[in-house]
């Protein structure tokens, strides 16, 4: 099988020489396999993910990292209810949807008014409050494919905040086209935020299917479409969420950390294969190899972040935490399982040779650099700002928003041999910033 999927690897893309992957790559794809089967899909602050955490600080102990444990923290916590919607006339059917994280909610019998829609955020956001006022606003957008993922950037604002303006203008409720470029009849949620002061309303994603549907309806319609909408999520209040934290201990204290992960939660529609188990057991496998070596320079900190997908609590626990110690380069690996095709770097001028290393041990794998600077994600976001140096391994994004935060986020999804590039890659990166000689800090605030 291995040599089938090689076979197929080097077929797709025939101008990389890609070797056999060592036993770490293997751990990865175990990592996944192991996340998404025994404990499935793992909503922010639930039981779910504290069976996680359990899980990760049994496998991260197993496989003999130091200082293992768990830091937790509470968090609001949103919970998915019923999820209903139908066309109630002129073309009676059911559409699909799934709520959007933090979403308002319906009465228990749901609600029913007409439909108006818009063709893009800024088409709506220039529309009288009057014209909205009562009624169900939905928003589409055109988002495609793109090997960067530049896309969510550009339509992510119509779940983002496209809720909160239309309760602001008084609306009823408010749908969008789901932020993905699938054409399954799967909705893509995700997290929507409210402006301070402003009451959440029932927010939720079309399936593109259901969103192409409504569209030609609200076209062709000679009275107003008029829609049932039922949803009934809720918060249950503070409940606890945690980081998972292992490090590969270091030589030099005064020489810094190296910290990489990714998110141990994910969004409850699917098992969350992609997004972000594969994140955690690209760099759990690349560290590994280290700890199984001689010692490096500077530790490594393996972090699994907690509660990412709903606000980056995680991300904020940890900063607080550890804001005060020596923190050398930051990297996290949250864009899924696809092969690793570009390097941006973001490095102290005094560490470009370290960059010029990294980039000639990259490029056997395919990988080029780019003139783009480094900015890291979420979950290192505020060390970034804080000058933190940051490296950033990006991975191909073609079909990643076909899968993002679906029911189709599973592993199936997930390509060994691709995933096995990707460890190859932060294996590469994790030895040369731990042991590299020059200094990392310079320049931190």
């Amino acid at each position: 099988m291995k040599t089938i999927l090689l076979t197929a690897f080097a077929a797709a893309f025939p101008s990389i020489t890609y070797a056999a992957p060592a036993p770490a790559p293997e751990l990865a794809y175990e990592i996944v396999e192991g996340l998404t089967t025994e404990i499935g899909q793992r909503l922010a602050g639930t039981e779910a993910e504290a069976r996680a955490r359990d899980w990760g600080l049994a496998k991260l102990k197993s496989l003999g990292f130091s200082n293992v444990r768990i830091e937790t923290y509470a968090m609001p916590v949103w919970v998915r209810g019923t999820e209903t919607a139908e066309i109630m006339s002129p073309y009676p059917q059911k559409l699909v949807l799934a709520a959007l994280g933090n979403s308002g909610a319906t009465p228990e019998a749901g609600l029913t008014a007409a439909v108006i829609g818009f063709p893009t955020l800024a088409a709506f956001k220039a529309a009288p409050d009057a014209s909205v006022k009562g009624k169900i606003v939905y928003v589409s957008h055109q988002m495609q494919r793109t090997q960067d993922g530049s896309s969510y950037g550009a339509f992510g604002p119509v779940r983002f905040g496209g809720p909160s303006i239309a309760a602001k203008k008084g609306a009823a409720a408010f749908l969008i086209r789901s932020v993905g470029t699938d054409n399954h009849r799967n909705p893509h949620t995700g997290v929507t935020t409210w402006e301070k002061g402003v009451a959440p309303i029932p927010a939720a994603a079309l399936s593109n299917p259901d969103a192409d549907n409504l569209e030609r309806m609200l076209a062709r319609a000679p009275t107003p479409v008029s829609l049932h909408l039922t949803l009934t999520p809720k918060f249950i209040g503070n409940k606890t969420s945690g980081n998972v934290i292992a490090e590969v201990p270091g030589s030099d204290p005064a020489a810094g950390m190296i910290v990489v992960g990714g998110h141990l939660d994910s969004w409850d529609l699917g098992t969350g294969a992609i997004d972000d188990a594969a994140g955690v057991a690209i760099t759990t496998a690349a560290a590994k190899r280290l700890l199984d070596g001689p010692k490096p320079r500077r530790t490594v900190r393996v972090v699994w972040w907690g509660s990412e997908e709903v606000g980056g609590f995680g991300s904020d626990a940890y900063f607080n935490a550890h804001k005060n110690e020596k923190h050398a380069l930051a990297a996290e690996s949250d864009f899924g399982a696809d092969r690793v095709w570009r390097v941006d770097l973001k490095l102290p001028d005094g560490a470009k040779a370290l960059g010029e290393r990294l980039i000639t041990a990259l490029a056997p794998l395919g990988i080029a650099p780019s003139r783009q600077a480094a900015g890291g994600g979420a979950d290192v976001e505020k060390l970034v700002d804080a000058g933190v140096p940051v490296v950033d391994l990006r991975q191909d994004g073609t079909r990643y928003f076909d899968l993002h935060h679906t029911p189709d986020d599973t592993l199936d999804k997930i390509d060994p041999v691709q995933l096995a590039q990707n460890v190859d890659a932060w294996a590469i990166l994790i030895n040369l910033a731990a042991n590299a000689p020059e200094d990392l800090m310079a320049g931190q605030k």
